[in-house]
């Protein structure tokens, strides 16, 4: 009986590094996407209102739109990397316009449930607001370019698409966490209580997005 030759030592160690990568680009993820901001805000709002799905895809369109950027940064994209700088303040402008739609959205809702039955959305809309929200934020690129610094995976393609999985799964971990654990909560709040919610998301996501638009304003300017 024959018996399969074992891999050689150099293919346990590309697996292990393969492994080590992927965990970083998790723990990355996750930690980048946990405090909580202006998307975090949204992906709460959506959860309240259509359930811990709704919550989710919005979490993943953030993810995605993460992975996107990730992929330009380890590619060594820098042609696309330095357009989109310089251009931030158009793209910095339009993003605070898209959140001050999704703040009035909110402010006019009168409770989470009424919200679900009266303006339904889509998962396709749900994912690609956000994903949309999240590309409006040409900055992120710059802190890939940190992460795959830190990985010592510069120049290395395999490591850095690898990374950018690990980012995107650690990523989608958290926005599963917290739709999942807000999904609980919803069911025991009141008719009331879930109105105070939509009017303080709603205006946290106005505060973020004037400050999206007038600093956007002042770049246009300078």
């Amino acid at each position: 009986m024959r018996v399969p030759a074992s891999p050689a030592p150099d293919q346990y160690h590309v697996r292990l590094r393969g492994m080590g990568t992927l965990l970083h680009g998790m723990l990355l993820g996750f930690a980048v996407a946990a405090p909580v901001g202006p998307l975090g805000v949204l992906c709460i709002q959506r959860t309240l209102a259509s359930g811990w799905w709704a919550g989710m895809l919005a979490g993943l369109g953030t993810a995605t739109a993460d992975a996107v950027y990730g992929l330009l940064a380890v590619s060594g994209a820098t042609l696309v990397t330095h357009k989109l700088i310089a251009q931030q303040a158009w793209i910095r402008l339009f993003g605070g316009l898209l959140l001050l739609v999704f703040a009035v959205t909110a402010l006019r809702t009168r409770t989470a449930a009424s919200a679900a039955a009266v303006r339904p959305q889509g998962p396709l809309s749900l994912y690609a607001s956000t994903f949309l929200l999240t590309l409006t934020s040409p900055l992120t690129i710059l802190s890939f370019v940190a992460v795959v610094a830190s990985a010592g995976i510069a120049g290395d393609g395999r490591a850095g698409a690898v990374l950018v999985l690990g980012f995107f799964l650690g990523s989608a971990s958290w926005w599963a966490l917290l739709s999942g654990v807000v999904s609980v909560v919803r069911h025991r709040l009141s008719s009331r209580a879930l109105r105070a919610v939509n009017v303080g998301s709603g205006m946290v996501l106005l505060a973020f997005a004037l400050y999206a638009v007038v600093t956007g304003l002042l770049l246009v300017r300078a």
